[in-house]
């Protein structure tokens, strides 16, 4: 059999399949499955699946850099930062003398940002005594900080994966353990949201500095992308740096810190996912005895302000030496919405991949394009965010000429129906997505303490590719049309044709 025919043999036999699996695979992972609310509010989920001596967590925080204060963008990455740096016990050779030189920083620190930021009258001499103190403050503290123990308890024991994420929308601690760690990791996860302390805050402010330095200064695509998220949302924090303003970054405090995590890392707030060859009822024990010593309290409000519609298209261009590069967003509503799924084949049929519309139009036929690509989701998914084309102009060809040929992609989705064939492999694709994704311990743990904390269901993994099962065509032309619309739209250049005629990252 020929490839193509064999492929397409292969997707006919998974979708006739599929809808048995996935209702197989829901009726069993609800056996395997324990959910509780312990008195607290923490939610806790166990899955059994003993086939290797190990296990994996994932902690799921409702609570990303959206939940920011006005003039402390990056302050729930730096937050994440300083998890992984011990608790009064754990990284620290004396903590009764660690804690009061640490207030003695945030002490000095409040003194000299007070003189530091004052509009009129400021006083440098005293600034510089006082930013003296602050970091002889700082050495003091330091003296009492054993670097990284946390990681290498978790690393003696066996523990692999050890990391943690920040995003627009909420923040994930994982790891895997052997089976018999399960109650080092209940003490060890437990401690660390219930005794953080914020040691090395101001030198891990600056590595945060460092990875904006990195990731949007010395990135032009990087500065794009933070220009033209601000352009897009004007009132909605999906606006704001993820990774912080450089003004934020040289100001908030170790104090701030504490303040965001005593508003939103409580227990209410909080999913834990435990996924492998464990008992349900053991670690539920454990749980309650460890994650049940954090104190109740209710769970944060929700954000108040909503994007206004958009009324006119909007423009960015950053103008650098480096490679072009374009990209148009328009808004969409949040995952909440009943047509989320619609959006989901939409992504699927013009942006995944090498058999997308986009890759075959620009790339492969035009040979315009290195890449084209784009995302539903963007830069959250919680919230109404963004729908984004973007592509990559192969030498000798522009921004301009990436704009029109996705403008005639887009033209297409909202003028001709997708094909019967095109919208049976989007599903196939999804429910392949869906299966293949159950094998892994990890996965699976971020994935049902995700939809759990989110939408109140695990199920809501599975429910997802229910409902891409129950899209039209109709669906797709009727969303692409009320969607991709100029007034909606926001694009994005680097423009690489002309040097520069203002600093880089400048706005036009």
């Amino acid at each position: 059999m020929r490839k193509p025919q064999m492929v397409m043999a292969l997707a006919a036999l998974l979708l006739s399949t599929a809808p048995a699996l996935l209702a197989q695979d829901v009726a069993s992972f609800e056996k395997r499955i324990k959910v509780e609310t312990l008195d607290n509010g923490l939610t806790l989920i166990v899955m059994e699946r003993p086939e290797a001596p190990v296990f994996s967590f994932f902690i799921h925080v409702d609570a990303g850099s959206s939940q920011e204060l006005a003039g402390q963008s990056g302050l729930a990455h730096m937050f994440e930062h300083m998890a992984f740096k011990g608790t009064d016990v754990i990284g620290t050779t004396n903590y009764a003398e660690e804690k009061k030189a640490l207030e003695t920083v945030e002490t000095t620190y409040r003194a000299y940002e007070l003189e530091r930021r004052k509009l009129a009258g400021r006083d440098d001499a005293k600034a510089a005594a006082l930013q003296k103190a602050w970091k002889d403050a700082i050495a003091e503290a330091d003296k009492f900080v054993v670097k990284n123990e946390f990681g290498e308890i978790v690393d003696r024991e066996g523990g692999v994966g050890l990391n943690a994420f920040t995003s627009n929308d909420e923040t994930g601690y994982f790891y895997s353990f052997p089976a018999n760690r399960i109650e080092l990791w209940a003490y060890l996860e437990s401690e660390r949201f219930l005794k953080p302390v914020m040691r090395e805050f101001y030198k891990e402010r600056d590595v945060v500095f460092e990875e904006r330095r990195m990731r949007v200064e010395s990135n032009p695509i990087g500065r794009l992308v933070e220009q033209f998220l601000a352009a897009a949302f004007t009132a909605h924090p999906y606006g704001r740096s993820g990774v912080g303003w450089p003004s934020d970054l040289t100001s908030y405090s170790a104090s701030d810190a504490e303040s965001f995590f005593d508003q939103y890392y409580v227990a209410s707030n909080m999913v834990v996912a435990v996924v492998g060859d464990v008992k349900a009822a053991e670690v539920s024990a454990l749980v309650k005895t460890y994650f049940g010593r954090i104190p109740k309290s209710p769970k944060p409000e929700p954000i108040r302000t909503v994007e206004p519609p958009q009324s006119s298209e909007r423009t960015v261009v950053i103008k650098d030496q480096a490679q072009p590069f374009y990209v148009e967003g328009y808004h969409r509503p949040s995952a909440f919405d009943k047509d989320d799924a619609v959006y989901a084949v939409i992504s699927d049929l013009m942006t995944a991949g090498r058999t997308s519309r986009l890759y075959r139009a620009l790339v492969r036929d035009k040979k315009i394009a290195a890449a084209a690509a784009g995302f539903s989701g963007f830069p959250g998914e919680k919230y109404p965010n963004l729908f984004a084309f973007y592509a990559v102009p192969t030498p000798g060809h522009t921004p301009a000429e990436m704009q029109a040929a996705i403008r005639e992609e887009i033209e297409r989705l909202k003028t001709t129906d997708i094909t019967a064939d095109e919208l049976k492999m989007v599903k196939t694709r999804a429910k392949a997505n869906l299966i293949r994704g159950l094998a892994n311990n990890q996965g699976l743990a971020i994935q049902l303490a995700t939809a759990q904390n989110r939408f109140g269901d695990w199920r809501q993994v599975f429910r997802q590719v229910e409902d891409i099962d129950k899209v039209t065509v109709a669906d797709v032309k009727r969303v692409a049309n009320a969607t991709f619309v100029e007034s909606n739209r926001t694009i994005g250049i680097v423009d690489s044709t002309k040097l520069a005629t203002a600093p880089a990252g400048g706005q036009e």
